[in-house]
């Protein structure tokens, strides 16, 4: 994978997201994925979680909690020899918004076998 494929996989996740459509999102995933987010821990009352399966469901359970949700990409990070893919972006939800970068470590099919999220502050 080089840095203009990871370019490519975070334009598709951030559009997948923007369009809601869990499933495209899900089949950039491992299987037997980890996965940790602080709005895990709000949502289904834990941080971390194992497995496409249960990814599909807290994904599920939180959208159904949102109105809105537009995701901008700002840029990446992108480390070709850990196989590691920092996305930064804007997310804008219920009329707010907040800096996030994901992390996601990609297994040798290119499909992300671990992902970590991290919240920010509102940019200006």
């Amino acid at each position: 994978m080089k840095r203009t494929d990871a370019q490519r996989f975070a334009l598709s996740w951030i559009d997948a997201w923007n369009r809601r459509d869990i499933e495209c999102v899900l089949a950039m995933y491992a299987d037997a994925l980890s996965f940790t987010s602080p709005t895990a821990l709000k949502v289904i009352g834990r941080p971390s979680l194992s497995g496409k399966s249960a990814l599909r469901d807290y994904w599920q359970k939180a959208l159904a909690q949102l109105d809105d949700l537009q995701f901008t990409l700002d840029r990446i990070i992108w480390d070709e020899d850990a196989r590691e893919l920092g996305i930064v972006y804007t997310s804008r939800v219920g009329g707010n918004s907040k800096r996030v970068i994901e992390t996601f470590q990609f297994g040798a099919d290119e499909l992300v076998v671990a992902t970590e999220v991290l919240h920010g502050n509102v940019p200006d």
